[in-house]
Parts: C-alpha cells; structure tokens; sequence
C-alpha cells in the first residue's frame, strides 16, 4: 500500500507534494521492503543462496487497542525472497492460513524458518481454543512452500515468537513475550491468571525479570528434545538483569547469531522499545547484557532478525512509515556492524 494525497492539481501543489514525500522519506535510515500489504517481525534466513523473509502479515482489526496486543489479529503468513540483498522482494504469497492448522483460532504473530536435510520447517505461534498462545510446525519442500502444519502444537509449547538456531549439527528453539505474548502467566510452569491486565502476573521490580525459554530440537525437528529451560540474562555483574530495568529486560523478540565463536542473544525490551544484546559462550547462556543494536523505531513494537549475507551482516526488522498505524506495519532492513572487540554499533532507524 502506498500513501495518498488528497491534492489539487496545479503545479505548485505538486512540486509541494514532492517536496512533503522527500522530507518525509528522509526521516528513516532505510526504504519499506514491502508496500502492497502490511508486514512486521521479518524473520530472514539465507537458503540456497537465496535470502528469504518470513513476517507476520499484519492486517486491518476492528479490536480496540489495549497491552494485551488484541488488535495484532493477524491470520496467516506471507514469505518473500530476494536474489540479492539489493534485489526486489518476490511476494510468494500466502504460505499458511489460520483456517489451515486444526488447533488454531486467531493471532497468528510472529514466525520463522529453518531448514534441514532439504525439508523446511516453518515455526508459528498462535492461540488455541482456550485463547492460550501455543507454538506449531508446518513442513514444506520448498522455502516457499506450500507448508503443511501438524495437526496439535508442539507438545510443551507456549507462549510465543519462536525463533530457531542452527549450531553445527544442533537446532535450539528460543521464544517468549510477556505481557500479551502470556509468557509471564506461566512462571508456576503451568499457565495461571491472578489479574485482569497483562502484566500483573509479573515479578516485583527488584525480583530477576522473566526469562525467555529455550530448548534443543527434536531430529525431525517437530517437537522438543528436551525440557524447556529459561534464557539467563545477566548485568556485567553477574546479577541477573532485574523486572523494574524496562530498558535491559526481556519483553519479546528472541534471536541468536554467532559470530567469532561467541552466541548473541538479542531481544526487544517492549514498552522501550529497543532491540538490546547480549552475549554467551554457549547457545544456553548465560548472556551478559551488552547494548542497544537498534534504537526504537516508528510505532509501538520492535522486533527484528539478524543474519549474515556474503561477508556483511543486516538486521531486518518493522516500523509504521507507511500507514502511521500500531497495528499496520510494514519490513526494513539496515547493515548491521560488529566492532573488533565484539560488540555491536547502535543503529539509529530515523536519520
């Protein structure tokens, strides 16, 4: 979708009108990716060669907009790929629709991929019939599909934002969001309520934050191998970082890449809005908090994925610039730079 301008036409309207667009672009450090429909949480993955982005597909809702991320009523999945990362985006089309998975009923949020011994796995979050957000599996032949979902979510999933690891031969399954994503009603191990608003499940602000989880894949890679543990995140004290620190502590968004033999967790903080790091030794942690990659963005959310395309890294993640909307978002993508000592610059996304 692009903008549009309720003008008259004579010349110096459109020279304004030109003049307005320019100013207005100039305000973001990166161009949509994709305009036609509304796109958000791009998780990237280069297959074959070939980059492919696999969002969420956001979508118009009558919902009123509350902290429980009602309003994100999205139902099913778009991917795209690109033959360089300078190409045009190819839409694909839909991939997966909500009416397709047996055990789903709404909010289908944010996915990702993975690929093993020539099959690809596509991960998605969505709320069951008791309204508890779970995580399936759809299997296809391509990247691009057509994927098919098993017919019950991974067994001992819940929560959401399911993000994949491939280290070597091993594949370890990160997720979890608090607030809307339910993540905090499940700190007994099994999902209990005590509020009406989302986060009055979570911990006092000197307590250690919610962690997000993590769990090592099954070999056909439709289940979990192992318990599920909690993501340690740490200050560079070893203190881990605590609920009241809204500008370290976990909110949503968990990623990992590795680079130079170290794992770095990266994550959104939510109500602030970055995109923070940290860094471990192992793909289980602990992490010790580290930065800001990506500062907030245009809209309410910030949500991202990192990945490697030649010899450079990019992060791929959403803002509102085309519809100014929460819930309407659309993918961008910037270079992202580790500096010799392992750290990370911070990306501003407005100029």
């Amino acid at each position: 979708m692009t903008p549009i301008y309720l003008l008259s036409c004579n010349p110096s309207t459109e020279k304004q009108t030109e003049e307005i667009t320019e100013n207005e672009e100039s305000k973001y450090l990166s161009k949509p990716l994709v305009s036609h429909v509304f796109t958000a949480d791009p998780s990237a993955h280069v297959f074959n060669g070939k980059i492919y982005i696999y969002p969420s597909h956001d979508v118009e809702s009558e919902i009123d907009q509350d902290d429980s991320g009602a309003h994100f009523n999205m139902r099913d999945y778009h991917v795209f790929s690109m033959e360089s990362i300078d190409a045009e985006p190819v839409d694909h089309g839909v991939i997966l629709d909500v009416d397709d998975v047996p055990w789903a009923k709404r909010q289908m949020w944010a996915p990702d991929a993975a690929e093993k011994d020539g099959k690809y796995y596509f991960y998605f979050p969505a709320k069951d019939y008791d309204d508890i957000f779970r995580i399936g599996v759809a299997v296809a032949d391509s990247p691009t599909g057509p994927f098919k979902a098993e017919d019950e979510p991974i067994k001992g999933s819940f929560s959401m934002d399911p993000a994949v690891f491939q280290d070597g031969e091993e594949y370890y399954m990160y997720w979890g969001g608090i607030w809307g994503g339910q993540l905090q009603k499940w700190r007994t191990g099994e999902y209990v309520s005590t509020g009406d608003r989302p986060y009055d499940d979570e911990p006092e602000d000197d307590e250690p934050a919610i962690a997000p989880m993590i769990a090592k894949m099954s070999d056909d890679m439709l289940q979990f191998a192992e318990t599920p543990r909690q993501v340690l995140i740490l200050d560079k004290d070893g203190e881990p970082i605590k609920a009241g620190d809204h500008e370290r502590r976990f909110f949503e968004a968990a990623w990992v890449h590795k680079h130079d033999g170290k794992y770095y967790f990266s994550y959104s903080t939510g109500d602030t809005h970055n995109i923070a790091y940290a860094i471990g030794d192992n793909p289980y942690g602990p992490f010790t908090y580290q930065g800001v990659i990506l500062q907030p963005v245009e809209g309410w959310t910030n949500h991202h994925s990192i990945v490697k395309v030649d010899d450079k890294w990019y992060i791929f993640y959403h803002d509102t610039e085309i519809s100014g909307e929460t819930h309407l978002r659309n993918i961008k993508m910037a270079e992202m730079t580790h500096n010799p000592d392992g750290t990370i610059q911070t990306i501003n996304p407005m100029k």
